[in-house]
């Protein structure tokens, strides 16, 4: 099963098993790992805000124009950062890192 990885504001690193098909937030939930989405995934917020990791983001489809907006919202965005909602694991996306921002989100 492919695995990622999230490291958490503090920096503690998690690995966690990450079934194919399902979003970051969804393996993040399944592993009580603290990102919220607060809209379930439909995207209307920016509270699974993620920051991938630089070696892994050009991997990832692009961002929906729909994502962009809700990311503008998002506190501490980069130029690596996603919705969690919007990432479904593949088996290229083995070993994914990500981050947590750290503060509160909008």
């Amino acid at each position: 099963m492919p695995k990622m990885v999230f490291v958490e504001t503090d920096g503690t690193r998690r690995e966690v098993e990450a079934p194919l098909g399902l979003s970051i937030l969804e393996v993040a939930r399944r592993h009580d790992i603290d990102l919220e989405g607060a809209c379930e995934g439909s995207l209307a917020c920016s509270t699974c805000h993620v920051i991938v990791d630089p070696q892994w983001y050009d991997l990832l489809p692009d961002a929906s124009e729909d994502e962009e907006d809700m990311l503008d919202l998002a506190f501490g965005l980069t130029k690596t950062s996603r919705l969690g909602c919007q990432i479904r694991i593949t088996e290229e996306l083995d070993g994914l890192v990500v981050r947590l921002p750290g503060g509160s989100q909008g």
